[in-house]
């Protein structure tokens, strides 16, 4: 509420400024202009503080979390102010790459095999100057995973990187196969219902650091494939606890959302292209089992999906694969603390397909649906360069399993 204040104390004090040296002539210069702003100004202020900033809303399946939350994770219960120039999800969607900062990461690369022969691209930042776990083989562990056509570059992931600096843990990014400029040694790429990959990966890192606190954050797909993880695991994962973000639960509802045609043209179309060129670089590699001609003239992510997706996982249909991405049908399996915050105006992740009901019968689980933040927009604050509400979440709730995470055992 003391951000917000003087949000608006700054822009009343830059508006007051600007009319002064400006305005000088004709209607303003009556002062009927400027009686109109003011007017206009409280009638907005009232509509946002009224319907625009609000709680959001905890869904958790279990008191115990629920307390926990409240206890050490007090942003999800506090009153969320999108930035008030900017609340409409498409507009809190498109901006967010171009406005927020990247603060600048130095990553060590590696890259590990996998049993068919392929390869996956990690980027670790090991904070060696960390003054909280000085001690490596104890220094927490994040593993994060970007969205659909995300790598270690994405603006949301330095900014998850940078605030686990602040907290003196290491971060591991998970690159999906052909996609942070590695060779694809195989005819294999990566999609959010096969694990292997993300199994792979969590094997490995947890062998490097097995006495480490170990947790995992993941991005719109990322969190999707993370989730799918977890379902399937149970309690037999060596993650202490994970966030998600943005999360597509049902990806028929997902599909059809973005299909619709400003949402196709907004953003649909722009996917597809991305997606098209990961992929046309290693086109050699796909040639024997799929017409890439075919799949370069799809115009939706449906269509590349049907064209080469579910073709290279071996799906007898688009249907079939969609049902086996959706990570809603293994929320009830999930075995430790997890946290997933989603917009309800996303346009990526329709309302109604979000799972409220499955994660009421999930202790491990707790939903926190904003009003309003896109998808993996979130922005707060006049001018968001530095931080947004989603990066205030993932800051509190690592923090709050890595330190306080044996009382959900004790509750």
């Amino acid at each position: 509420m003391q951000r917000l204040a003087m949000d608006l104390r700054m822009l009343s004090r830059e508006l007051s400024l600007y009319l002064e040296h400006q305005v000088r002539i004709g209607l303003f210069g009556s002062g009927v202009g400027l009686s109109l702003i003011l007017g206009f100004s409280f009638a907005y202020a009232c509509y946002y503080m009224s319907s625009i900033a609000k709680k959001p809303q905890l869904v958790t399946g279990g008191e115990s979390f629920s307390r926990f939350l409240q206890d050490h994770c007090p942003v999800v219960t506090e009153t969320y102010y999108p930035t008030v120039w900017c609340w409409e999800s498409r507009g809190q969607t498109l901006l967010r790459p171009f406005i927020t900062s990247k603060p600048p990461v130095k990553y060590r690369n590696e890259l590990i095999k996998t049993a068919d022969g392929g390869q996956i691209s990690l980027d670790w930042f090991d904070d060696d100057n960390s003054k909280c776990y000085m001690d490596a083989s104890t220094r927490p562990t994040i593993l994060l995973l970007p969205g659909l056509t995300g790598t270690s570059k994405e603006s949301y992931i330095l900014h998850m990187i940078h605030l686990s600096e602040e907290l003196g843990y290491r971060c591991v990014v998970f690159n999906n196969r052909g996609m942070a400029g590695e060779n694809l040694l195989t005819p294999r790429t990566y999609c959010c219902a096969n694990t292997e990959d993300l199994e792979t990966v969590i094997q490995h890192v947890h062998s490097l650091y097995p006495s480490a606190p170990f947790l995992a954050a993941g991005v719109s797909m990322g969190g999707m494939l993370l989730l799918n993880y977890l379902g399937k695991m149970g309690p037999k994962t060596p993650l202490k606890a994970a966030a998600t973000f943005s999360v597509g639960w049902n990806t028929f509802a997902c599909s059809e959302s973005l299909e619709k045609p400003l949402n196709w043209l907004l953003f649909n179309y722009y996917l597809t292209t991305c997606l098209q060129s990961s992929i046309n670089k290693h086109r050699h590699m796909f040639v024997k089992q799929i017409d890439m001609d075919h799949v370069m003239k799809a115009k939706s992510i449906r269509e590349f999906d049907k064209r080469f997706t579910s073709v290279m996982f071996g799906y007898r249909t688009i249907d079939d694969y969609y049902t086996d991405a959706s990570p809603n049908r293994r929320l009830k399996s999930v075995g430790i603390p997890v946290l997933c915050l989603n917009s309800v105006d996303d346009v990526f992740s329709p309302s109604h397909a979000i799972p409220i009901e499955t994660a009421k019968q999930n202790p491990n689980v707790a939903l926190v649906l904003t009003s309003y933040g896109g998808h993996i927009g979130f922005l707060e604050g006049i001018w968001p360069r530095q931080s947004t509400y989603m990066d205030r979440v993932f800051k509190q709730f690592v923090q709050a399993m890595v330190e306080h995470g044996h009382e959900l055992s004790s509750m």
